[in-house]
């Protein structure tokens, strides 16, 4: 579980993040979302400390990261895995290179042992047959299959997720999304996913955070979400091809 508690950040002077209160739960897939400008980067940025905020406090299972000693914060980096928007596997490295890259760095296991959870990351995302195979043979949604297998790697207790549909078709999208749901639940981690994508929104978003200009203007779930009485929530759902689609079936 990760509790963020009035957390503000600014730059410059220029608000960025105002007072931002919300909590993350074990188990589910969280997702932050808003439009562009809204804050949701930052945000991410400062719940995986790449940024530091201004004021407030972000727990991790009861720790303030923020109060952690150098060393106690490095233990705490070491059980959080990363998605990345652009899948940022190294060009060249062959796939399951790439997976063993944090336990090569990371774990105190044998080689063989490396190799071995490598491959079961990868066979958990259906790309077994691709382990010797460089990023550049992988189409996009294999890369971001290969990037979670690496993200995982390491058996996080929290998972974090920037933009993981970018870029991709919505039949591999929706590959992505039930993969990150499917893991969350089977680890039991604290998954965060940072979205403007709709269809995740409404196909895994169990706990929403949505942020306009800042601020959390509203939270709740995807059962929630469309009989929301929030106007700027309901201006940003409606504003999408998926909800359009989604009135036009329901008229």
């Amino acid at each position: 579980m990760i509790e963020l508690k009035s957390i503000s950040k600014s730059f410059e002077g220029k608000r960025v993040l105002h007072d931002i209160n919300g909590l993350f739960e074990n188990g589910k897939t969280n997702l932050i979302i808003g439009r562009s400008g809204s804050g949701k980067t930052v945000l991410m940025n400062c719940i995986v400390g790449l940024m530091r905020p201004d004021a407030g406090q972000i727990l991790y299972d009861g720790q303030d990261m923020l109060a952690l000693s150098k060393s106690s914060l490095v233990m705490l980096r070491r059980q959080m895995g990363m998605l990345f928007q652009g899948s940022a596997l190294f060009d060249s490295m062959t796939v399951i290179e790439n997976v063993m890259f944090p336990l090569d760095m990371f774990s105190t296991d044998s080689y063989k042992e490396r190799k071995h959870r490598a491959q079961e990351c990868l066979d958990r995302v259906n790309l077994g047959d691709a382990e010797n195979k460089l990023p550049g043979e992988l189409s996009g949604g294999m890369q971001k299959r290969a990037a979670i297998a690496r993200a995982i790697s390491m058996r996080p207790k929290y998972l974090f997720c920037d933009e993981p549909n970018s870029g991709l078709d919505p039949k591999t999208s929706l590959v992505i999304d039930n993969l990150i749901f499917e893991i969350t639940k089977e680890n039991a981690m604290t998954t965060i996913v940072n979205t403007h994508d709709m269809n995740s929104v409404m196909g895994i978003g169990e706990n929403i955070v949505f942020l306009y200009h800042g601020d959390k203007e509203w939270q709740g779930n995807k059962d929630d979400i469309l009989n929301s009485q929030n106007q700027r929530l309901n201006d940003f759902i409606f504003a999408s091809d998926f909800s359009k689609k989604l009135r036009q079936v329901n008229e």
